[in-house]
């Protein structure tokens, strides 16, 4: 017993040393990748960092208190978060409460506090995920009472995320969540016959939705349309490319000279190697290689249920989104706005990250070896 509790402790402190590491590497490059764009429109270099460092308060507070409140009490609270969620999602598509940002109406603003609520909605699924699964676990071989309510909550949310339009949470979080049935073994069958009839669904809301359909075209062949359409992939190629072995050095970015949009968001990574070359390329890519891994241990090496599958969805969920970006920054998938966990600029998106990082913690400590 005594051997397991040491282990799993040795497995989070790396977790949680890998986690810092990223955060410090996304502090240093969303300066180095926004100051010129922050001094020229909004006369500050450091106008992001610091959003970025009362971003990063807020996110040890939230983890403070998933860490220190009674496990019970957020499974029995958690349908009314993500019920909470839910609603906060929806308002985004009202108009006094909606900021749109680049085409989508992702953001809200209440008083002048502007977050993204997706990200709430995207934390509190998989919390209310891994609690159903806890209550339902007699029910999994059953279609109405165990699967139907799951199709339930996975189709409301994800019609929710698409609706503003947020396809890549969408597709992810639906990813994230049939994962997470398969490895809970729900009956396999139910999985594949849903997968296979949402196929024409999502092949549907490509085709018939023309800015979708673009992104694809400009995937195939960017250099079609180099100022227009392709102009944002080309120059993330181009500073991947520019980077070399080494990289031109840190904060001797040319790309960031007004050349490659949200180069501090999305594209950081695209920033980073030109910055740090292939090998610094390389240990981004490690270091989310051993988040997965250890966060998998972490996960294995629970008793309890619940904080199985939170630590799963959450690890599983994370390095979706990492991958996803990094194969868009490289030009291997079509362009999805998915931003580099725990690099990439965003509040929201570090707020509530880091609130599931405190929750897993409570979970490490809560486990009875």
């Amino acid at each position: 017993m005594f051997r397991e509790r040491r282990l799993l402790q040795a497995d989070l402190n790396i977790f949680l040393s890998l986690v810092t590491t990223l955060i410090v590497i996304g502090f240093l490059f969303i300066y180095s990748s926004s100051s010129v764009y922050a001094l020229e429109k909004l006369g500050s270099a450091h106008y992001f960092v610091k959003k970025h460092s009362f971003g990063l308060l807020l996110g040890i507070i939230a983890g403070c208190v998933t860490r220190y409140l009674p496990l019970d009490l957020i499974k029995v609270t958690s349908p009314l978060l993500f019920f909470t969620s839910l609603i906060l999602t929806t308002m985004t598509m009202l108009t006094p409460f909606a900021q749109r940002i680049h085409g989508s109406s992702r953001w809200l603003n209440l008083g002048g506090l502007v977050f993204q609520p997706s990200e709430l909605l995207k934390m509190s699924l998989l919390i209310y995920i891994a609690y159903f699964l806890t209550k339902k676990e007699r029910y999994k071989k059953s279609f109405m009472y165990g699967y139907l309510p799951f199709l339930i909550i996975l189709g409301i949310s994800c019609g929710l995320l698409l609706k503003q339009p947020d396809f890549g949470l969408a597709a992810t979080l639906g990813a994230t969540t049939f994962i997470l049935l398969f490895i809970a073994q729900f009956n396999t069958s139910y999985l594949v016959i849903t997968v296979a009839a949402a196929l024409p669904g999502l092949i549907g809301l490509v085709y018939f939705f023309p800015y979708r359909w673009k992104r694809i075209m400009t995937f195939l062949n960017p250099w079609q349309d180099p100022q227009g359409a392709g102009f944002q992939i080309i120059q993330s190629l181009i500073a991947i490319g520019s980077g070399s072995m080494w990289g031109a050095g840190i904060s001797h970015s040319k790309q960031k000279f007004f050349y490659l949009p949200m180069q501090h968001t999305d594209f950081i990574f695209s920033i980073i190697a030109e910055e740090t070359g292939f090998v610094g390329s390389t240990l981004i890519v490690i270091l989310y290689v051993l988040f997965t891994y250890y966060g998998m241990r972490i996960a294995w090496r629970m008793k309890d249920t619940f904080s199985v599958f939170v630590t799963l969805g959450f690890v599983i969920l994370t390095s979706m989104q990492a991958v996803i970006n990094l194969l868009v920054t490289t030009g291997l998938v079509p362009t999805k706005g998915v931003g580099l966990p725990f690099i990439s600029y965003g509040n929201s998106a570090l707020i509530c990250s880091l609130a599931m990082i405190g929750l897993i913690i409570n979970c490490t400590n809560e486990q009875r070896l």
